[in-house]
């Protein structure tokens, strides 16, 4: 359950949405990475996946939109249903966790995306359809449970032969699929109180023109410079969430 959240604390909510949002918009991830930092200090960790997880229907709906001319829907559902399964799975064992071992468990996960999103990249190669469909398991094995793994997503959809405006489209049609998923789970295990869809609502409202003010961006930023100082973030935000969940 949330504690009161204050007028401020939603400005800082708002804001922050804006600003993964166009983040996430032009590198194709960082809106699930970002979020928990400012998140869970306000509405504690447990409630964290289960919110982003509503709010993302309405990021990865408008970035879908805006990237819609790009979007590879086989490659989609290849990915998007082989993940459903064990995505299920995941989230309801989320849904266990107490406080301390969810905050630890999204800033492990927050430390060990950064490192292994790259060594994905550097080490495979195109994969095939069968190897999307593998890959796509493995990917809903975490993501039920888990914020930011999307940059994994990113990387699969990558090594899939996907380039540019069409890695980020795609990206947005499965994580619209998975999204859903997890927001029935949660909403069925009892995790998401009108206080989460609330805060979700206005993280999803607030995020929508991020991804066209993106598309506008996309030809004027540095990805490479800017891929470094997200990841650089993370991994800070991440060590911080470990840190409270051991004390």
């Amino acid at each position: 359950m949330m504690a009161d959240v204050t007028l401020l604390q939603y400005a800082a909510v708002a804001a922050t949405a804006v600003l993964a949002s166009i983040i996430g918009g032009v590198t194709g991830y960082g809106t699930g990475l970002l979020m928990p930092l400012v998140l869970v200090p306000i509405i504690g960790a447990q409630a964290v996946v289960p919110v982003i997880s509503v709010s993302a229907l309405l990021t990865n709906g408008s970035r879908l939109v805006a990237y819609w001319s790009s979007f590879d829907a086989r490659k989609a559902l290849l990915v998007g249903c082989a993940a459903v399964p064990l995505c299920i799975v995941s989230a309801y064992g989320y849904t266990l966790l107490s406080g301390p071992n969810a905050a630890l468990v999204i800033g492990l996960v927050l430390i060990a995306l950064v490192p292994l999103r790259r060594i994905l990249k550097a080490r495979f190669g195109a994969l095939s359809e069968r190897g999307l469909v593998l890959s796509g398991v493995g990917y809903g094995a975490l993501v039920g449970g888990t914020s930011g793994s999307g940059v994994i997503l990113l990387s699969i959809l990558m090594a899939g032969g996907l380039e540019g405006a069409a890695v980020i489209a795609t990206d947005a049609g499965v994580s619209l699929l998975i999204g859903t998923i997890k927001a029935l789970v949660f909403q069925t295990a009892g995790a998401l109180p009108w206080s989460s869809w609330i805060m979700a609502l206005l993280i999803g409202t607030c995020a929508m023109p991020g991804a066209f003010i993106a598309r506008a961006l996309t030809r004027n930023l540095s990805l490479t410079t800017h891929a470094y100082i997200l990841d650089a973030v993370v991994i800070v935000g991440g060590v911080l969430l470990v840190a409270q969940a051991l004390r």
